[in-house]
């Protein structure tokens, strides 16, 4: 079943052209994996599809509905979630207060519901034993599973990734990894924008590369990586991240 799709989406800041007409649908269930080179558009893409930005033209629908010029706080009780590049917690809350907000006013859930989802979240993610720990006090992979535990404390059914890896050892990644299998597996659809590589092509089911604001190549993994294109435009972020 179709769940998001982007028809001619274009965004721009003066005469800068950020995403030129960029189209593409993702499917119920599916994890889509988004490469580009920095100041390709990925984030600005993102913020299209989550409501932080608005779009110039073309259409965003989900579950068959035009949510174009939905504000973003509607979209995520939709159950669109997202987490950044650079976590922002709460910094003098603990982690399960954080997860609480979240549940609350992002995810439009009542007191008792959202302590019950907390709940859970901190077991999916790994923070159980933080979970009074202030979120200040977190190393980075903390702050990072902070960041996706917020997001899925929204109840997601469509979860936006910005670069969850980015900053992490090789170890580090590896058990995000891990965590990220188990989310999928819970049948949570997924885009992930990421520069590790090897880490997005152990889970993604479709790969989708943007280049100065446009739609370079999209399709399996494999066939999109073999691209001669997309070697020419990505082989240096490649060949970091192995």
């Amino acid at each position: 079943m179709g769940l998001l799709k982007l028809q001619s989406v274009s965004k721009s800041y003066g005469a800068l052209q950020v995403i030129h007409g960029v189209s593409f649908s993702v499917t119920e269930g599916e994890t889509l994996g988004i490469l580009g080179p920095n100041g390709a558009g990925k984030t600005t893409l993102f913020n299209l599809i989550s409501g932080d930005v608005a779009c110039d033209s073309g259409q965003v629908n989900y579950r068959g509905r035009d949510i174009t010029k939905e504000p973003a706080h509607q979209r995520c009780r939709a159950g669109i979630g997202r987490s950044y590049q650079v976590p922002q917690p709460f910094g003098n809350m603990t982690v399960f207060e954080n997860l609480v907000t979240a549940a609350c006013f992002g995810g439009g859930q009542a007191e008792q519901e959202a302590w019950e989802t907390a709940y859970q979240v901190l077991g999916l993610t790994g923070l159980m034993s933080f979970a009074n720990k202030s979120a200040g006090s977190l190393t980075l992979l903390n702050r990072k599973r902070l960041e996706l535990a917020r997001a899925l404390a929204t109840r997601p059914q469509l979860l936006l990734l910005d670069e969850i890896a980015g900053g992490l050892t090789v170890y580090e990644a590896e058990e995000l990894l891990q965590e990220l299998h188990r989310i999928k597996a819970s049948g949570v659809t997924m885009i992930w924008i990421e520069h590790v590589v090897h880490a997005l092509l152990s889970i993604a089911d479709r790969l989708l590369v943007i280049n100065f604001g446009t739609l370079l190549a999209q399709g399996k993994p494999a066939e999109v990586m073999a691209d001669p294109e997309v070697q020419r435009v990505y082989m240096g972020l490649e060949v970091a991240a192995t």
